[in-house]
């Protein structure tokens, strides 16, 4: 039985503890908050006996083999490293780190100690997912990706209220490309690898975040078009062309569905049946990973989430945002509020 602990308190945890409870091997065993009233309250909600508000209490814990990390993504570095420093294996929410030099920090850290490092980007673990790399080449010679995910964040009004929450604060390593641009991304680079050319633009909040911008990234014959935002909303699909015909997905961010037309056919359904909570898929993978002595997982590899990592730094770049966690992790080191 695997002893998991779990850093956060927020909706995605929510999901987490959900998906969790239909995996087979996993044992929700500790709960880290840094205030030890909302973490009793959280703990008490769902049944979890061992609470933490000291982290490195919670790393040395004998209690507990694995950690969850849903805390701000400035956070995600210094804590996964903390925990696999301590033999602890290590889940991670995306973006999985605030920029490339922590990954490769993380993943020097996993390859030290012989523990599993995975980014939890559950798209990837999909068997919708699996039924898009399957049929890909029924497309033929593929020419355009493109994918959008804007959806208004329902922190957004009071931000324009003058209230800068979370989502919006470059300190916590956010904003749209961050938050929701980077499902887009990932299975781009899961499917056709790291793009040779990067043109990012983006609307700038005055808090310092992008609220919305785009992405055209250039590969030999093909092009693909990334759209998000976190200020407005679209329910547009996304759709991979090829010479052969196009698929059209629903939802990038957890495939709900895969069509296929090809030129002169009839179109055709290649959805798969799906778990209700999608994040079932990468607890299952954690938990397999580390029952065959993994540190690595073959589906979302270090190469590719460093990939995508490198990916989001360039854009950034080219838009003028900056974390304080690039100038160096100790310059960005903040609090868990969680």
């Amino acid at each position: 039985m695997l002893r998991i602990g779990i850093i956060g308190s927020n909706f995605i945890t929510e999901s987490f503890i959900d998906a969790a409870r239909h995996v087979d091997g996993l044992q929700l065993a500790a709960h880290y908050s840094r205030s030890a009233e909302r973490g009793a309250a959280f703990a008490d909600k769902h049944g979890i006996l061992r609470r933490f508000t000291d982290l490195e209490e919670m790393a040395a814990s004998g209690e507990l083999d694995a950690v969850y990390i849903a805390s701000p993504n400035a956070l995600h570095a210094e804590q996964a490293i903390l925990f696999m420093k301590r033999g602890k294996h290590v889940l991670c929410e995306k973006p999985i780190a605030s920029n490339s030099r922590e990954l490769l920090e993380m993943i020097d850290a996993s390859r030290q100690h012989g523990v599993l490092l995975l980014e939890a980007m559950k798209s990837t673990f999909l068997p919708n997912f699996a039924a898009i790399r399957d049929n890909l080449h029924r497309l033929g010679e593929v020419r355009q990706y493109f994918a959008s995910f804007c959806q208004y964040s329902s922190r957004y009004d009071r931000y324009k209220e003058g209230e800068v929450l979370n989502a919006f604060k470059p300190e916590l390593s956010n904003g749209s490309l961050m938050d929701i641009g980077v499902y887009c991304l990932y299975p781009l680079v899961a499917l056709f690898g790291k793009p040779q050319t990067v043109q990012a633009s983006a609307v700038m909040l005055e808090s310092g975040v992008d609220g919305r911008g785009s992405l055209l990234l250039g590969y030999p014959g093909m092009e693909a078009l990334i759209a998000h935002s976190k200020i407005s909303d679209s329910s547009l699909p996304a759709e991979i062309q090829g010479e052969q015909g196009v698929m059209r997905i629903e939802r990038i961010s957890q495939p709900a569905s895969v069509r296929l037309q090809l030129r002169g056919g009839a179109e055709e359904d290649l959805s798969r049946p799906q778990a209700a909570n999608t994040m079932q898929y990468e607890i299952e993978a954690f938990v397999r990973l580390i029952a065959e002595g993994r540190t690595e997982s073959d589906v979302n590899t270090f190469e590719l989430s460093l990939a995508v990592m490198e990916v989001m730094d360039e854009a950034r770049r080219q838009i003028g945002l900056e974390f304080p966690a690039d100038r160096s992790r100790e310059a960005g080191r903040i609090r868990n509020e969680g």
